[in-house]
């Protein structure tokens, strides 16, 4: 996802637009909880009156996690707003920014900090949860420390 600066460096153009979609491949994703993912890239690249050249765009897309109960895959939208300076992103030589940058890495970066801890697909809402003699127990439904009961022995025995 190379941007090409030489307008922008020049002072040729005040602006350049950024405007593409990505499909991430296999091999990107790999590393990650992502089955799939996509982006639609929106925004543009500026310079300030210091000189310094600005980032302001919008990501958004859809990745497909698996279910934190069926492990089927599950669509989950996100929309990232990114702007900031990038003077560190860009090498600079004998006074003057290299003309192309690369801000794929700005933008995988801010969609892996994106990425839910969970997910759960509607289907998964109407599955059974317990049976005959079993219960699924989530973190809401720990009230206390599985050896509560242990430490209150002890804690007699100790007063006694």
């Amino acid at each position: 996802m190379n941007v090409d600066l030489t307008r922008l460096n020049n002072n040729i153009d005040d602006y350049v637009d950024v405007d593409f979609n990505y499909n991430f491949n296999k091999e990107e994703l790999d590393g990650t909880d992502l089955l799939e993912c996509s982006a639609d890239i929106k925004g543009d690249i500026t310079k300030n009156s210091m000189g310094d050249i600005m980032l302001n765009i919008n990501v958004s897309g859809v990745m497909v996690i698996p279910c934190a109960i069926t492990l089927k895959p599950t669509e989950y939208p996100y929309n990232i707003e990114i702007t900031g300076s990038l003077a560190e992103k860009l090498d600079k030589k004998d006074n003057f920014f290299t003309n192309t940058l690369d801000i794929f890495p700005i933008i995988w970066e801010n969609i892996l900090m994106e990425i839910p801890m969970r997910v759960v697909s509607d289907e998964a809402k109407d599955i059974k949860l317990s049976g005959d003699g079993w219960k699924l127990i989530t973190d809401e439904d720990i009230t206390s420390s599985p050896l509560a009961e242990l430490e209150d022995l002890i804690k007699d025995r100790e007063v006694r």
